[in-house]
Parts: structure tokens; sequence; C-alpha cells
């Protein structure tokens, strides 16, 4: 069981709000949210409402501002990623509705195109395990949680002009 506990102000000040849940509108409870303590587990949260918007994963710890995380708006939902044990498995194509090249992961890639020469993943379907799928190369740039099920469009998802280049498989003790 995870708990997160949101602050209103940066270092842990003002009022607060403890859940241990997925929570789509996080305004319900406090004005703002500019700084948080992940308790145990771990967390997606996300700068708009109903898990939308630029993404960030939070792992046990204290985070006590933001800004310094390159994240400018104040967190408005979050998600509590389930512990997984076993194997991890994800189709990723290089076109919408799984079309094109189709490769099968089952461990990180840390650049699509130098492993399997795909220079674009618009679609994918996730059998087993949690993943963070990133923008750039080496896990970097903005980040994608994706749980088991399939993604038939990563450009209807609201990543239109995004190019997924890297795979993390999410193994921390959640």
């Amino acid at each position: 069981m995870g708990r997160i506990i949101f602050y209103e102000d940066r270092n842990f000040g003002g009022r607060s709000y403890e859940c241990m849940s997925d929570c789509p509108e996080l305004n319900s409870y406090l004005s703002r949210c500019n700084s948080c303590r992940v308790d145990s587990g771990c967390f997606m949260v996300y700068d708009h409402s109903n898990y939308m918007g630029n993404q960030f994963y939070l792992r046990r710890g204290e985070y006590s501002d933001y800004s310094r995380m390159g994240m400018f708006e104040s967190i408005r939902s979050c998600r509590m990623i389930p512990m997984h044990r076993g194997s991890f498995r994800m189709r990723i194509y290089e076109r919408e509705n799984f079309g094109g090249q189709m490769t099968e992961l089952m461990d990180d890639c840390d650049s699509i195109m130098d492993r399997y020469r795909m220079s674009d993943c618009q679609s994918c379907n996730v059998m087993d395990g949690h993943w963070l799928m990133y923008e750039q190369p080496h896990f970097r740039g903005r980040m994608m949680y994706m749980r088991p099920g399939e993604y038939r469009s990563f450009r209807e998802m609201g990543y239109s002009n995004t190019r997924f280049m890297s795979m993390r498989r999410i193994m921390d003790s959640c």
C-alpha cells in the first residue's frame, strides 16, 4: 500500500492532504500543491486533472519543490503504481494502431533507434508489468506511465508531437 502526502506550499508548508490511492483531482482538497512526501510506494503525479499533462515518477522520498524537477505547474492528480512481481513484456509499434515495425521488449531499452533501428514509436501493447516511456534516448525528457493494456495511438492520448525513444521497467519496490 502506498502513501503520499501533498502540501500546498514548497518545503512541506501550508495545508496538507494524505493520499493512499489514485486521485483524479487534488484541487478538491488543496488550492495548490507544491511539495510532497512519499512515505511508501511509487506514484505518478500529473500537472493536470484526470491524469493528464506532464507526468513525473515519484518513489519514496521528499520532494520539497516541484520547480526543481522541471514541473512548472502545481500537481493536480496522482496515480498509485501497484507493485509488480513477475515478468515484463511490451510490444512497441512504429505506427498507430499497431502498424509498421513491431518489437517485443522484456527489459529496459535505452534507445529504440540504436537497438532496433526504429525511428518512432506511436502505439504499444503492455502485456506484463508497468513501464515508463521517455521522449529521448537514455531515459531523458518527458515521460509517460504505461500499465497493462492496449495503447493504439499516442497522438490521440495527447502526445501528438512527442516521440518515445526509450523505455524502462518500473522495478522499484512500490
